[in-house]
């Protein structure tokens, strides 16, 4: 994915729909950010609130090498924030 799309919002990689999870009324969607020889931790949370989606991105310093083990690592850092956090991630 070129730099262009990152900041204006392509496709990230490793969104396709097998990879996104449902968790207590939100969508988690792990967004693939290469660095280096290993993955940045992130993912996107998504909630639809009132006829409206919302969406908080999480992104983390940590870096992880491999695809599965960083996507893993994404959805379980999604979901202790929106354990912790509910909805007000959208704030």
């Amino acid at each position: 994915m070129s730099w262009l799309s990152k900041i204006f919002g392509g496709k990230p990689e490793g969104s396709e729909p097998s990879q996104i999870e449902e968790y207590q009324g939100f969508r988690i969607i792990p967004e693939l950010m290469p660095e280096g020889r290993a993955f940045r931790l992130a993912a996107r949370v998504e909630k639809d609130v009132d006829g409206e989606t919302k969406v908080h991105h999480v992104i983390r310093a940590d870096t992880i090498e491999g695809k599965e083990a960083v996507i893993a690592a994404s959805i379980a850092k999604a979901k202790q924030m929106i354990d912790e956090q509910g909805d007000r991630l959208f704030r």
